[in-house]
């Protein structure tokens, strides 16, 4: 059985999951940037995941805009490890576009090592993107039909691609 425990504090919004594979909802902190509400579509709706190597917490904004107070430390700009997303409106459809740092600029690591990693944790990061603003799939259950699309933008022809990776669904 699943349970749900969303305790509102201020802007911020601190989750809980029950029985999810690989998802520690108690280490996802999600914040709701000004103007943006969790029952409202509003687009685009743009997604900026961070993590702490030390703590193993996720720290996820939404809003209409990225967050970048948020990716903004020395730390992070050495790192370049968050994910980037958006939800917008592209003719018919919606689209869940991704984006990921792989190489290019000054960064930790090369761009074989770092793709492999974006490869190996993205899901993670879809599903703590999809559960942490789950009350707007809730209550839009045809969100969950939007294609994500990431790309993997790097210096290195090699590892600069865009993939399909399913739909939103995938990552209930």
């Amino acid at each position: 059985m699943v349970k749900y425990i969303s305790v509102p504090t201020g802007r911020s919004w601190k989750v809980s999951l029950v029985n999810v594979k690989r998802l520690n909802p108690e280490k996802l902190h999600v914040t709701y940037l000004t103007g943006t509400k969790p029952s409202y579509v509003t687009l685009p709706r743009r997604y900026t995941l961070t993590h702490s190597d030390r703590t193993g917490e996720l720290f996820l904004s939404i809003g209409s805009e990225y967050d970048t107070k948020q990716i903004s430390g020395v730390y992070t700009k050495l790192m370049r490890d968050e994910v980037l997303a958006e939800l917008s409106d592209e003719g018919d459809s919606l689209v869940f576009r991704v984006y990921c740092h792989v190489s290019g600029g000054f960064v930790f690591g090369t761009a074989k090592w770092r793709y492999n990693i974006f490869q190996s944790e993205l899901s993670l990061a879809l599903e703590a993107i999809r559960y942490g603003d789950r009350t707007l799939f809730e209550q839009n259950p045809k969100l969950d039909d939007a294609p994500v699309i990431i790309h993997f933008q790097s210096t290195n022809s090699r590892f600069d691609k865009v993939e399909d990776w399913g739909t939103m669904a995938k990552y209930r």
